[in-house]
């Protein structure tokens, strides 16, 4: 019902865009005045006076939902003893009731075996309970309807009565939009900076069980040792000083990149200088949307071609050659993690030698410069920001690949520069950590945020690093 009412609210404020400007239209002739802005802007008007209230009292009930959901199910005369409850046993008897409000209004006659054993299994207070959150969730759909589709028709029509000649709207409307804009970039910077302080305050859970220096220096890994432990319980250091060590999940993910690198980066770009400089109109307009086609390829598919195809091949022709070749070497994934990336290189690098302007192209020519010197001397140069931007998010693209390296490298954290051995990921440790049975307050599962964190670091450190670059050749090139 909430989605019914939603596309409601779009199609009232569509219509109430056609109704704000046909009135503004009818004014302008029938009054021959001339209005104080244009039509258009008075149907804008209507559409953000009928929408944005809405939206934001929607907003405001989704977001205090629960907390009323709790108020109106769970009172003190059904549980006497709320209070004492701990947050763990409130949550798991509010989602009992969740269950049952489920089934609690279905006919005995068509629940299932199991439903019924739950139903059987119940208080008579949760019971209680369940039916006020059926009908709380009855409630809550009707006020949405309401909030939908009564509040935009009232709200619209009585604005709609203030429209006049002399009513200028155009400034009103364009400084809502431009705080919306504002806004948005708002929602987004705070996004960022919740994602980096929920990263750091649960990283400080886990350096209460682990040393900070043991994390970053340590060279073992060994995870399972957390496994015997329970939350809050007082651990000896030593027990975990050699369980979460970072550095070979670091050279790991620095290996599988490298590999990955040395495939996007020069068959990206070479491309990139063909399709922009060498190549005809036809064959561009063939070329570049295949390429680009590798970009909508979902990871897991790179990932199974990895693990069933290139790793088994690889380790074929090493033992053809005498060559000894994991089956999970860091070759393997970083290979196909390549051919992933070389659309983001190869599609970002032509745009930007192709926003080289000519004007630069014909001066080298006319100082004598052949085709290819022009490109070597005159357009990379140029257009060396941009390139380095593209080498940026395909190295930032590497390090936080997920999927591939989950299915096509180690699990085993190996200490090695080596591609042809095993090794392991910090993003593929990430996904370990939070697959089990594991409580989330164990360090096994904590160590994924700290993982989290210091991926999060890195990935800062190497766009500190890429606008630098950026910001010294473009005083240099512009």
């Amino acid at each position: 019902m909430v989605y019914f009412a939603l596309l409601l609210l779009f199609i009232i404020s569509y219509s109430f865009y056609y109704f704000g400007k046909s009135r503004a239209l009818k004014l302008k002739f029938n009054g021959n005045q001339k209005l104080a802005s244009l039509p258009d802007y008075y149907g804008y008007f209507l559409v953000l006076v009928v929408f944005l209230p809405s939206l934001l009292i929607w907003f405001i009930l989704l977001l205090y939902k629960s907390n009323f959901q709790e108020i109106y199910v769970m009172s003190p005369s059904l549980f006497p003893d709320i209070a004492k409850w701990s947050d763990a046993k409130f949550g798991l008897i509010m989602n009992k009731i969740s269950n049952l409000a489920l089934i609690v209004n279905i006919p005995e006659a068509d629940l299932l075996k199991g439903q019924t054993s739950l139903l059987n299994m119940s208080s008579e207070s949760e019971l209680i309970a369940a039916k006020n959150l059926a009908s709380f969730d009855n409630i809550y759909d009707w006020s949405i309807v309401i909030v939908f589709i009564l509040l935009p028709v009232i709200l619209g029509l009585s604005v709609s009565r203030f429209i006049n000649q002399k009513l200028n709207v155009q400034p009103i409307v364009e400084k809502i939009i431009i705080n919306i804009i504002r806004l948005s970039s708002l929602v987004a910077i705070l996004v960022t900076f919740g994602i980096f302080f929920s990263l750091i305050f649960e990283a400080i859970k886990f350096f209460q069980y682990v040393n900070l220096f043991d994390f970053f220096f340590n060279t073992a890994w060994n995870p399972n040792r957390a496994w015997v432990i329970s939350s809050g319980e007082t651990v000896d250091p030593e027990i975990l000083k050699d369980a979460f060590g970072w550095v070979p999940l670091l050279t790991g993910t620095l290996l599988v990149g490298s590999v990955a690198m040395f495939v996007a980066i020069p068959l990206g770009l070479a491309s990139a200088i063909y399709l922009a400089e060498y190549a005809s109109t036809k064959v561009r307009d063939i070329a570049k949307p295949i390429i680009e086609i590798l970009a909508g390829i979902p990871t897991v598919v790179y990932g199974f071609f990895a693990a069933l195809t290139l790793a088994p091949m690889l380790k074929n022709f090493g033992d053809s050659v005498g060559i000894d070749i994991s089956a999970e070497s860091a070759l393997a994934a970083g290979l196909a993690m390549g051919v992933m990336i070389i659309p983001f290189v190869s599609s970002l690098s032509d745009d930007v030698i192709r926003s080289v302007p000519n004007s630069l192209r014909d001066g080298s020519y006319a100082l004598g410069a052949t085709k290819s010197e022009t490109i070597k001397k005159v357009i990379l140069p140029a257009a060396l920001p941009g390139i380095m931007g593209s080498f940026l998010l395909a190295i930032s693209r590497a390090i936080g690949e997920t999927m591939i390296v989950v299915m096509a490298a180690s699990l085993r954290a190996n200490l090695t520069f080596n591609p042809l051995e095993p090794a392991t990921t910090i993003t593929t440790q990430i996904v370990t950590a939070l697959i089990g049975d594991v409580e989330f307050e164990n360090p096994k599962t904590l160590v994924a945020f700290a993982l989290g964190l210091s991926l999060f670091v890195m990935t800062l450190i190497l766009n500190i690093i890429a606008i630098t670059i950026v910001r010294k050749y473009r005083e240099k090139y512009d």
